[in-house]
């Protein structure tokens, strides 16, 4: 009897031109674009740690920043984009750990791919590898500091733990209490540590040690008219009003159009147009503000005007800036002259505008609550400039997480093998495949201290045998050890904790639970379609049809063409018959 199917014609499922692959073979070569993108961002580990010079368009970008790094790589592969998403993620959700949580998870993969060929079923290492990162979150948390007695200096090592592998660590102990005293200034009612409310302002020229922080809103000088230069630019207790229309001559935005049949009219057609401007101006100067701001344009006739009566009147000032200034002056914003009143005036005890730099500044300070900040970075190039601030953000977000969770634990690499150790000791008491795939995630975790110890040149072999005696022997008699990778001192370990090598223990708990999520999903991967894009299958079209008119040319035809330029209905009995005369 014959199959059921024997005498049925092939069935197409897929589009033409999907590329399928599958097995063993597809899952390792996913494993191993993961693990060169874990070894390119890998050598930016640690405060030793080296940078990566990124062109792209002919702009060059300079980090060590993973998040960054990863995102200007424009990476292809689909299994390694796995990588760079968590980084992005780990860099929006808690700000640093994002280098670490792509090398975790190279690492993990890393270490499954010798399983994988020999056998192991993906989903019994994807089950090991979870067990194992709850005994890991479990040991964090018992193991983390919530208490501590003063919360400034607290936040300042965090702060300046953060900054250890950035650019501007030469000065972290300025940049710590610039940045500590940034977000503590923000509104924290219902925990809301608002970022938007932080700006950071770069100005080309000066030292890093020349950055410094505004208990306040400063912004740039916006473009000006004539008439800017009489305004007063030194305010005590100004009243603030902000604008969200224009103050100036403007067209019309439709094509309209006014005849006149008498010229003497078209005097009274300007009269009205001023009368409108200047009800504007008078209904401002009446309201008794003496500074004027607006996201719109302020023309030379109002910034005469207000010269003239004594205002400072600043236009096309940036969206977040007159969001800061209306929550830190408690001013509101309006749209039209009939919303002129005290009840949306704002208030703060000095207006002033500043050089700083090549750039002029203006700076509003002196609020009954200071619920803004904004840290004025200096430098002398536009690049060290740009990482400098990619190097500030990281912190702020470390210190702003803080605030929210205070937990700390040490790093240094210190908690990487602690919990190495722990697990590779759970593992002894497990039986069958299970103890091996543990093994595996615990050694997984060592490529921190490791990678740090080979970013610092020194014998990551000797350091992590050191490290690995310490913690085995801390584990068995259940104590906590907290010894990490001395970068300053070659074949030596330190205590991390005891020397202030501190950071937020939500930034390991998810970095871990990032990489083994990150690490899952690319090994129960079986099977990769790759699709043909439309451009592909347009161009395969193009293709057919050149070969087509090619044979129609070989055979003496022409294909008929309409008056519209396409090709007639007489197209297909031609191509037919040419398809007889060619066979």
């Amino acid at each position: 009897m014959s199959s059921q199917f024997g005498l049925q014609p092939a069935i197409v499922v897929l589009k033409e031109g999907t590329d399928t692959t599958q097995g063993t073979g597809q899952l390792l070569t996913n494993i191993k674009s993961c693990v060169t993108l874990g070894d390119i961002v890998k050598s930016t580990l640690g405060p030793r740690g080296m940078d990566k010079m990124i062109v792209k368009g002919g702009n060059a970008t300079v980090s060590n920043d993973g998040a960054t790094i990863l995102e200007l790589l424009d990476v292809v592969h689909p299994a390694a984009r796995c990588l760079v998403d968590i980084s992005k993620s780990q860099d929006s959700e808690i700000g640093d750990g994002t280098t670490s949580v792509c090398v975790i998870a190279a690492s993990l993969l890393k270490q499954a791919a010798p399983l994988v060929e020999e056998g192991v079923h993906p989903r019994l290492i994807v089950r090991a590898y979870k067990k194992a990162l709850n005994i890991c979150v479990d040991r964090i948390r018992q193991v983390e500091m919530k208490e501590y007695p003063d919360s400034h200096a607290h936040m300042k090592k965090l702060a300046s733990t953060a900054m250890n592998s950035k650019l501007i660590a030469p000065c972290k102990e300025q940049f710590s209490e610039m940045v500590v005293n940034a977000v503590e200034a923000l509104d924290k009612n219902e925990n809301c540590l608002d970022m938007s409310m932080l700006g950071v302002k770069k100005v080309l020229g000066g030292a890093l040690q020349d950055s410094f922080l505004v208990q306040g809103v400063a912004f740039k000088k916006t473009f000006t008219y004539a008439g800017y230069e009489q305004q007063k630019k030194l305010l005590n207790d100004p009243k603030i009003l902000l604008l969200n229309f224009e103050l100036e001559w403007s067209a019309e935005k439709d094509k309209a159009e006014i005849h006149l049949s008498d010229p003497e009219k078209f005097k009274s057609i300007v009269e009205a147009e001023y009368a409108i401007i200047y009800g504007k101006l008078d209904k401002i100067k009446a309201s008794g503000a003496t500074l004027v701001f607006s996201n719109k344009s302020i023309g030379d006739l109002a910034t005469q005007y207000f010269a003239d009566a004594g205002i400072f009147s600043a236009g096309r000032v940036a969206d977040d800036d007159m969001k800061r200034i209306q929550m830190a002056t408690n001013a509101r914003i309006i749209t039209a002259v009939s919303d002129i009143g005290a009840e949306v005036l704002g208030s703060c005890r000095l207006f002033e505008e500043k050089q700083v730099g090549a750039e002029r500044f203006n700076f509003l300070t002196g609020f009954d609550k200071v619920n803004v900040a904004t840290v004025i970075l200096r430098g002398g190039a536009e690049q060290f400039i740009a990482e400098s601030e990619r190097s500030l953000h990281d912190a702020i977000m470390v210190v702003r997480r803080a605030f929210k969770n205070p937990s700390v634990i040490a790093g240094a690499g210190s908690i990487e093998m602690q919990l190495s150790q722990l697990l590779s000791r759970f593992a002894k008491t497990i039986p069958g495949k299970e103890q091996v795939l543990i093994e595996a995630f615990a050694t997984a975790l060592e490529v921190i201290p490791k990678a740090l110890a080979d970013n610092a040149g020194f014998d990551s072999t000797d350091i992590l045998n050191q490290m690995r005696a310490k913690h085995a022997k801390a584990i068995r008699s259940d104590e906590v050890c907290w010894f990490g990778v001395d970068i300053n001192n070659d074949c030596t370990t330190i205590d991390a904790f005891a020397n202030n090598i501190w950071e937020p223990s939500n930034i390991r708990v998810n970095a871990l639970r990032s990489a083994t999520e990150a690490a899952c999903i690319v090994l129960l991967v079986d099977q990769t379609f790759n699709l043909p894009s439309d451009s592909q299958n347009v161009n395969e079209q193009k293709s057919e049809r050149d070969k087509m008119k090619k044979k129609l040319d070989a055979a003496g035809l022409k294909p008929s063409v309409g008056s519209d330029g396409k090709p007639g209905p007489a197209l297909a009995r031609q191509m037919g018959a040419a398809a007889k005369r060619l066979k």
